[in-house]
C-alpha cells in the first residue's frame, strides 16, 4: 500500500522533501497558506538568485555558528556541489561569481521554480505531488483515537487531513506576508517540543537616539560605500569587514550590517545597546588621514578641506557632522581618529517581519538525527523553522535544501523501520 505524506509549507525545504519522497514512490500532498508556491524563494531571486557558495566545506559549515555540529553532516550529504547538480538536473546551469557565490546562469528564480514544479507534478517515478494551496495550518486535531491529524483553514472552510507521516517546513518568522509568520510556535510547544524564540537575523538596526531630522531627510536610503566596520562583543567575539551599508530613516541596514547582525543583536539583548566602529577610509592609514586633516586649510570650509585632501564628502562628511560636536570637528587629532573609528551606537534590531531571515526555532535537541520530533513520532521538521541561522551568501537556501533532504530521507527510514504501523 502506498504511503502518504503531508508536507506543510511550499518553500525550498518543503519542496525538496516532497521531491525526494515522490521519486521514492510516496504519495505527497503539499499544503500551504499562500495562493502560489515558493513566494519567498522568488523574492530571494529578485536581485539574482544566490543558490549556494563555492567556498571549502569546513568554512561553509562554520557559517552556521553554534549549530555547525548539527548542520555539517547534512551539508556533507547535500551541500554546494549537490545544489548545483540538482539545479542542473532541472535544466538550469549555474556559475560561480567573483565573490564565490553561486547563481543560475540567467540569475533568475522563476525558471528554476517552474522546472522544479513541473518535475513534482510529473515525476520520473512515483506519484505526482498534489498541491493544496490556500490551506493554512491551524494546529493539531485529535478526533478521539490514537491518530494525529492536521487542521487547515481553507477558502471553503476548515478541513482535517491525515497521513502516514508529516513534514513541517513552515519557515521562520520573517516576511509574514509571504507565509513565514511563526504562527506554528505555540502548536509545537503545546506538543512538548522545545522551540527557541524567533529573532531577527540578517536585519537592520535603529541608532540610539535616531538621526537628526536634517540627516534623515537628506541621507536616508543613501549608501556608505567602501567603508569598514569592526565590533567586539561582550563575550570577546570579533567582527571586522570591509563593504557597504545604507542609512535608513532611523538607523542602518545593508550587507555589511547584516553580516554583523547576529553579534549586534545579541549584544543589544544583553546590554540594551551595541557600538560598532566605522572606518570611513579603510584603504588609507591612520597616519595619512591625520596628516591630511592637519594640513592647513586656509579659508576653505572643513567640508571643502576634507573633500580636497581626502575625497571625503556626501553622506560620509554628513555623518561626521551628525555624530561629532563642533569642538571635535575643529580638533584635527580627534577628527582624524573619528574618520578611522567613528563610534555608532545601536539600541534595537528592526522588527522580525522586516528581517531577511530569522534565528531561533525548533531546537535540534527536540529532534532525532533524521529531524523527527521526539515528542511527535512521524512528524519531521525542515528549513528555517529549525534553530539555526546563517549569513546571506547562499547559506540560507543551502540549509533549507539540505534539511529538506534530511527530513525526506528520515521519512523513508521511518517507514522502513515501522512496517505495519498505523497512520499517525
Amino acid at each position: 500500500m502506498t504511503k502518504k505524506v503531508i508536507v506543510v509549507g511550499a518553500g525550498p525545504a518543503g519542496l525538496m522533501a516532497a521531491d525526494l519522497l515522490s521519486c521514492a514512490g510516496v504519495a505527497v500532498e503539499i499544503h500551504d497558506a499562500m495562493p502560489s508556491v515558493g513566494r519567498k524563494f522568488l523574492l530571494a531571486g529578485k536581485g539574482g538568485l544566490n543558490l549556494t557558495h563555492s567556498e571549502p566545506a569546513d568554512l561553509f559549515a562554520a557559517r552556521y555558528f553554534e549549530r555547525r555540529p548539527e548542520m555539517a553532516p547534512m551539508l556533507q550529504t547535500f551541500g554546494a556541489g549537490e545544489v548545483r547538480a540538482w539545479a542542473s538536473s532541472l535544466g538550469v546551469e549555474t556559475f560561480v561569481g567573483s565573490s564565490g557565490r553561486v547563481f543560475p546562469v540567467d540569475l533568475k528564480a522563476a525558471p528554476l521554480l517552474r522546472a522544479w514544479l513541473h518535475r513534482l507534478r510529473h515525476p520520473p517515478t512515483g506519484p505526482a505531488v498534489k498541491f493544496c494551496m490556500r490551506h493554512r495550518w491551524t494546529g493539531w486535531h485529535l478526533p478521539g483515537n490514537d491518530h494525529a491529524w492536521l487542521n487547515f483553514e481553507t477558502p471553503t472552510g476548515p478541513v482535517s487531513a491525515q497521513a502516514d507521516a508529516v513534514v513541517l517546513a513552515l519557515g521562520g518568522g520573517s516576511w509574514a506576508r509571504l507565509g513565514s509568520d511563526g504562527a506554528w510556535v505555540p502548536w509545537l510547544r503545546a506538543r512538548g517540543v522545545a522551540v527557541s524564540p524567533l529573532l531577527p537575523s540578517n536585519c537592520g538596526f535603529d541608532r540610539q537616539g535616531g538621526w537628526s531630522q536634517h540627516f534623515a531627510s537628506r541621507f536616508a536610503g543613501q549608501p556608505f560605500k567602501s567603508v569598514a566596520i569592526r565590533f567586539t562583543s561582550l563575550q570577546g567575539q570579533h567582527f571586522a569587514r570591509k563593504g557597504e551599508f545604507v542609512a535608513t530613516t532611523s538607523g542602518v541596514e545593508g550587507s555589511l550590517i547584516y553580516a554583523a547582525s547576529r553579534l549586534l543583536r545579541d549584544e543589544i539583548q544583553a546590554l540594551g545597546h551595541a557600538t560598532f566602529y566605522l572606518d570611513l577610509l579603510p584603504d588609507m592609514s591612520a597616519a595619512r588621514v591625520h596628516a591630511e586633516v592637519a594640513h592647513p586649510r586656509g579659508s576653505r570650509s572643513l567640508s571643502s578641506h576634507l573633500k580636497s585632501r581626502l575625497h571625503l564628502d556626501g553622506i560620509k562628511t554628513a555623518l561626521l557632522h551628525e555624530l561629532l560636536s563642533k569642538t571635535q570637528l575643529q580638533d584635527a587629532p580627534t577628527l582624524a581618529a573619528a574618520i578611522k573609528a567613528l563610534p555608532v551606537t545601536l539600541d534595537a534590531a528592526r522588527p522580525l517581519d522586516e528581517a531577511i531571515s530569522s534565528a531561533g526555532g525548533v531546537q535540534f535537541e527536540a529532534m532525532d538525527e533524521n529531524l523527527m520530533l521526539k515528542a511527535a513520532p512521524g512528524v519531521f521538521c525542515a528549513g528555517e523553522m529549525l534553530d539555526w541561522e546563517a549569513p546571506t551568501g547562499g547559506y540560507l537556501l543551502t540549509a533549507c535544501f539540505a534539511t529538506g533532504v534530511r527530513a525526506g530521507r528520515g521519512v523513508l527510514d521511518y517507514f522502513s523501520s515501522k512496517i505495519g504501523l498505523q497512520p499517525l
